[in-house]
């Protein structure tokens, strides 16, 4: 399969309710939403819309009792309420935006308050409320999901997953030689700048729960503030540069996945959108002149499993 597959974690507020502070940049997250939408319907490029459960919702208590978090302190930043008093914690017509993009996107799921799975403090009991919650409320809202994106991509509970009915979630990326390494800042600059062999083309494959796990490739962002506008006096950006070396390399290569991943919340200025619409401006280029196609997490794991998930997936799940 000859693809690039696009992800992104759709949260507003909620990546960040658990942080000491919700960081300002997120008040123009919902913008930013709605502006990547029009980027993508210009190119006629689909994406998986991973979502926080509880941007499903047009209201709430602000306590959510009976999830096994309540009694503690996860939802003490939840303001309760409505959606148009507090629009950064609920979707408010952003997640029927996705539905209604010329782009056919697919939405699926981020937990339901953005718990991380892998935490040693997430119990079987958590991440069975996270991803119950998670369906229920989507499917109340008339949306059915079956790809996952860890929080933070803190891997954990699969099993859960699989019991839940999902078919797919985006693993971690390959490891790279500088990973872990005193070299770590120097080798991500080579890579994103004159490495050859890098982002890594992913090859999905059906893990022990019958999931199919799609690695990352690369994350969109993390290369920002004063070293980016340095570097981009030098050459051009960096990231763009190496985005595009892994959609030529998809495109070129007999087999292998390119998969970008991003948040809404990453795009604070100008230049972000730019850097996004140069690379779905090459993309579109090079599908339209190759054998490339560019594909939903659910349609990869759809042609991996060779099964229609929509036929085979239980909404809701065991309790």
């Amino acid at each position: 399969m000859n693809a690039v597959v696009l992800s992104l974690d759709a949260e507003l507020a909620w990546g960040y309710h658990d942080f000491e502070e919700v960081p300002e940049h997120v008040e123009s997250a919902r913008t930013s939403w709605s502006r990547l939408l029009a980027l993508f319907d210009e190119f006629n490029v689909p994406a998986t819309w991973a979502v926080v459960g509880h941007l499903f919702l047009d209201s709430c208590d602000g306590t959510h009792a009976g999830h096994p978090t309540s009694t503690g302190d996860w939802f003490d930043r939840d303001p309760g309420g409505v959606a148009a008093q507090h629009p950064l914690w609920f979707g408010d017509g952003l997640v029927d935006s996705i539905v209604d993009a010329d782009a056919n996107h697919e939405i699926g799921c981020h937990t339901f308050s953005h718990v991380e799975f892998g935490d040693e403090e997430t119990d079987r009991e958590v991440a069975v409320a996270e991803a119950r919650t998670g369906l229920e409320v989507a499917d109340d809202a008339g949306h059915t999901l079956e790809s996952f994106v860890f929080p933070r991509n803190n891997i954990g509970h699969r099993d859960v997953l699989a019991a839940y009915g999902f078919t797919c979630y985006r693993g971690e990326r390959p490891e790279l030689w500088y990973d872990g390494s005193r070299f770590d800042s120097l080798g991500k600059l080579i890579d994103l700048t004159v490495s050859k062999t890098n982002p890594p083309l992913v090859d999905p494959e059906v893990d022990e729960y019958g999931l199919v796990n799609i690695p990352a490739s690369m994350f969109l962002f993390g290369y920002e503030g004063r070293v980016r506008t340095v570097t981009e006096r030098l050459w051009d950006d960096p990231l763009v540069r190496s985005a595009k070396r892994g959609i030529d390399r998809a495109a070129d290569a007999e087999d292998g996945i390119f998969h970008l991943w991003m948040h809404p919340n990453n795009f604070t200025e100008e230049r972000d959108f730019e850097r996004l619409r140069t690379i779905l401006e090459h993309l579109a280029a090079r599908r339209d002149e190759a054998r490339l196609q560019v594909r939903t997490m659910g349609d990869v794991a759809g042609e991996i499993r060779g099964v229609d998930p929509a036929t085979t997936r239980t909404p809701i799940g065991p309790r």
